[in-house]
């Protein structure tokens, strides 16, 4: 659990009252995550989430938080940031950036099955499409720039297979990030995050439906088809080898082509695609763990869980089109 930033209880209650939420009863830091510091807020009038942000910056936030209002407001399922009484959405506390926002009902679905994937791959596209005319431009910060400025850094703590892999595979997504066909590939906000532990269910056991979408705070502008592939390097593979689970792989993909179908460049693109995905959080979990910040409770991530995944991807390429 990371908090990098200590709260009490009246500074708490200080910052929520311009926000009108009620009398804070309890303040609890939030076991998940170890990018920004998250609590839960309970108050006399509900449930809230307070986070403080420990590396984006005051710039970079207005689009992460008008994006997830931009998408409540059109009927996904995403926290919404509560506003004051001049309609700003972001503040400081303790010197840092922080917003509120409202705690969606559900919990985690750690085991999913082709069910819960199908759920996810609809929510995704329908995501995707209200997102389009979202007016607001920022690049996906963890894209080919930030693998290009930190691979460099984690190299020197890695034997010669992975540094081989790593040097080889960000040429390999160099090149393909120079395509004309890569280039042609629709695009728009994209959440780039969103893994079994960034949605919550609800309902009785074999009955459960999909209840949010959370943790924007990685989304930019990239290829949709790069959000797809995230997830279904982690919605749809078995955890203990890495290896793409094909039934739940299909049904992602065809419930989310129910409603936006992929254009023939997608499916070509797709096993490339998955391969920038593992790359991404493999390169992001060597950084975290090699190169870790200081917070009263953090654990990092295991880096060799994506570079399983990325192994997988590169020597086990899959077309959804040829399942």
């Amino acid at each position: 659990m990371a908090v990098f930033t200590e709260v009490s209880n009246e500074e708490a209650q200080s910052f929520i009252e311009p926000l009108q939420l009620g009398q804070l009863v309890s303040l609890r830091g939030i076991g998940a995550g170890i990018e920004n510091t998250n609590y839960f807020v309970s108050t006399d009038a509900g449930e809230w989430v307070l986070t403080i942000f420990e590396r984006l910056t005051f710039e970079q936030l207005p689009f992460y938080l008008r994006l997830m209002q931009h998408l409540a407001l059109r009927g996904i399922p995403v926290p919404q940031p509560c506003a004051d009484a001049k309609g700003e959405i972001l503040f400081s506390l303790k010197g840092k950036p922080a917003a509120v926002v409202n705690k969606l009902r559900g919990g985690h679905q750690l085991a999913p099955d082709e069910r819960h994937c199908a759920q996810v791959g609809a929510m995704l596209a329908r995501m995707h499409l209200e997102g389009a005319d979202f007016p607001m431009e920022q690049p996906n910060l963890r894209g080919l720039a930030w693998w290009e400025q930190t691979i460099p850094q984690v190299l020197p703590f890695l034997d010669t297979s992975r540094s081989t892999l790593l040097e080889h595979e960000l040429a390999f997504q160099r090149q393909l990030a120079s395509s004309a066909a890569y280039r042609e590939l629709p695009r728009g906000p994209v959440h780039a995050d969103l893994f079994r532990d960034n949605v919550m269910f609800d309902g009785l056991p074999g009955h459960e439906t999909l209840t949010a979408f959370f943790d924007f705070y990685f989304a930019g502008v990239d290829t949709w088809l790069f959000d797809l592939a995230v997830c279904l390097n982690d919605w749809c593979i078995d955890l203990s080898n890495g290896a793409l689970e094909i039934n739940r792989a299909q049904a992602f993909v065809s419930a989310y082509e129910s409603v936006r179908p992929l254009r023939p460049t997608e499916h070509r693109l797709l096993p490339a695609l998955m391969r920038a995905g593992a790359l991404r959080f493999w390169v992001s979990r060597l950084w975290d763990f090699h190169l870790p910040r200081e917070a009263a409770m953090l654990k990092p991530h295991d880096p060799t869980h994506f570079e399983r995944v990325l192994r997988a991807r590169i020597d086990h390429p899959w077309h959804a089109l040829a399942a």
